[in-house]
């Protein structure tokens, strides 16, 4: 089953789903992890508090990007208050392999870009990242 999910994050890193930019976005939010030199843009179109349109940019390792780009398909549709209740193991789940500290830190980038450009939180929950 791992491997299925490995094909997964590989599809989606070399075929990135929602990726590019809005022009005029209402929510643009950067950040990086130094640690493993990631970087995730998030532009989000908000329409009734409903997020009608997600996209990202950016660069590093796999797990980064895929989980970028499966967020985005997660996200497109929402509302803001669907958006606040995405959390970590959302992430977990969409990635669907167990992660050591460092790449959790990767594959938690874009939901605190995401969260951090929607709401000001600039802290994911990483407890129990062991």
């Amino acid at each position: 089953m791992d491997d299925l999910y490995r094909e997964v994050i590989l599809d989606h890193y070399q075929h990135p789903h929602n990726h590019g930019v809005i022009p005029d976005a209402d929510v643009t939010y950067e950040d990086s992890n130094p640690l493993c030199g990631d970087k995730i843009r998030m532009d989000m179109k908000i329409e009734n508090g409903i997020v009608t349109d997600i996209k990202f940019t950016g660069k590093g390792c796999a797990i980064s990007q895929a989980s970028a780009s499966m967020l985005t398909d997660e996200i497109k549709g929402k509302s803001l208050d669907e958006l606040r209740h995405i959390d970590k193991q959302t992430v977990l789940d969409l990635i669907g392999i167990p992660l050591g500290p460092t790449r959790l830190k990767c594959a938690l980038l874009p939901l605190k870009v995401i969260k951090a450009g929607a709401y000001g939180i600039r802290e994911v929950d990483e407890e129990e990242e062991e």
